[in-house]
């Protein structure tokens, strides 16, 4: 499918959704893939389905605190440069790019890498959501090395790294990142067709859009769009959603630590919801408990979003006094097997508390 900007716009929201908070600014962006539309550039967008088996697929990224973003605009040339210089690595061109993950921004950066270059995206991802971590990854669950990788600043300078294994190629980058000012760009698992239809999540992108293109309808036919929402996500893979509690924030506590953004949200209850809720934050929302009591858990998502508009709201633009609605969503099934939760489950947060369903909870 070519990308419209009717197709961003959703695609943005329904990003910043499935971000659960993280991924960077949605806003950002869609800024940038909207001027390579007004360009006359082509963003076309390929379900997995349509990969050679021998295609090679270079994801693209950013990496690093999303609070730095606000700050520190890209242009789209970094994830380029990283995409190029591990092509000349491999020796060989990439038949397409995707998203490592869907939250945020890095919904949007393959989409510019692949106006700019004439390459496809492919409609998946290697998170179904945002992690903080690049070892997180669907991809190192099933076999795909991350390895090597390409980090690249604003000014063009680079470094190719090649781990160990994942989660040394995520403590090698940050490091990089850092560096570089708190966030860089990447190009990383590198894989094949083949490897793609076994190891990504599946049309995450279209999903985003369905979600942003259902909120929008929702309120432009004056429904309730939070009712629309928990009505779509059944049709989905991700196939259970509820909302667990409304209320006002009342205290946000966030700092750039270690190239990452970490804090907590508290709110306080409003109408039927009693209690406090709190929210630890590590770029994404990681465990919602109210006065202790976990009501959802990563690798789930926990989405705020305003009350009034129903924007889902990022880590980094969580603020005192806004009202809110949060949602919590259960993740495809394949992110759920004990592989993937030794990888992004809760203990890989340093979190105490097992994993447990979202639909089990009471």
């Amino acid at each position: 499918m070519k990308l419209t900007s009717e197709d961003l716009h959703d695609l943005a929201i329904g990003a910043a959704f499935l971000g659960t908070g993280g991924g960077g600014n949605p806003y950002v962006g869609r800024l940038m893939v909207q001027r390579c539309l007004d360009e006359g550039l082509t963003v076309d967008v390929i379900d997995p389905s349509e990969l050679a088996d021998d295609a090679l697929v270079i994801p693209t990224a950013m990496m690093g605190a999303p609070t730095v973003l606000i700050e520190k605009l890209p242009s789209g040339e970094e994830a380029i440069g990283s995409l190029r210089a591990l092509e000349r690595y491999l020796g060989r061109k990439a038949d397409a790019t995707m998203p490592i993950e869907i939250g945020g921004i890095n919904s949007t950066i393959p989409l510019v890498v692949g106006a700019r270059l004439g390459l496809p995206i492919v409609d998946a991802d290697g998170m179904g959501r945002a992690f903080p971590e690049l070892q997180m990854e669907t991809f190192g669950v099933y076999g795909i090395s991350g390895s090597p990788m390409v980090v690249t600043d604003e000014y063009g300078d680079s470094t190719l790294l090649n781990g160990a294994d994942n989660k040394q190629m995520e403590w090698l980058s940050r490091m990089v990142a850092i560096r570089m000012g708190g966030c860089a760009y990447i190009a990383e698992y590198s894989m094949s067709g083949a490897d793609v239809k076994r190891t990504a999540v599946p049309n995450t992108m279209t999903l985003a859009m369905r979600i942003g293109r259902c909120l929008r309808e929702a309120k432009a036919n004056h429904e309730s769009p939070f009712d629309a929402l928990l009505r779509l996500l059944p049709q989905t893979l991700y196939n259970h959603g509820r909302i667990i509690f409304t209320g006002k924030i009342v205290d946000v506590a966030r700092e750039t630590r270690n190239g990452f953004s970490i804090g907590r949200a508290r709110i306080d209850g409003l109408g039927p919801w009693r209690g406090t809720m709190e929210i630890e934050i590590q770029n994404e929302n990681l465990i919602a408990r109210v006065d202790g009591k976990v009501r959802a858990i990563v690798p789930d998502l926990i989405c705020i979003m305003d009350s009034e508009s129903a924007e889902p709201i990022t880590t980094e633009n969580l603020r005192y006094g806004q009202r809110v609605t949060v949602v919590a969503v259960a993740v495809p099934a394949m992110m759920r097997t004990p592989a993937a939760l030794d990888v992004f489950g809760p203990r890989c947060f340093g979190l105490d508390e097992p994993f447990t369903p979202i639909e089990t909870m009471t």
